[in-house]
């Protein structure tokens, strides 16, 4: 469960990434979640740091910031 969710959240940071999520039906639909979810996601992102915006105009929701999500193990 956890390796799917993971999987998501990196699917999820690079289509905000390439500004190219769709607007928040399409984007749920991509991931195979319920808007709900995600904007729960999209909500732990942010209380993580990712300044996450959404554009009507341009239907997508991108980085405020360039950066990254980053999930996974770094030794050091």
């Amino acid at each position: 469960m956890l390796v799917l969710i993971l999987n998501r959240l990196e699917r999820l940071d690079y289509l905000i990434r390439s500004k190219s999520t769709g607007t928040p039906v399409e984007l749920a639909q991509r991931l195979d979640i319920s808007q709900r979810t995600l904007y729960e996601f999209i909500s732990e992102m942010r209380d993580l740091g990712a300044c996450i915006k959404y554009s009507k105009r341009r239907q997508t929701y991108y980085y405020e910031k360039n950066g990254r999500f980053w999930v996974g193990f770094r030794e050091g």
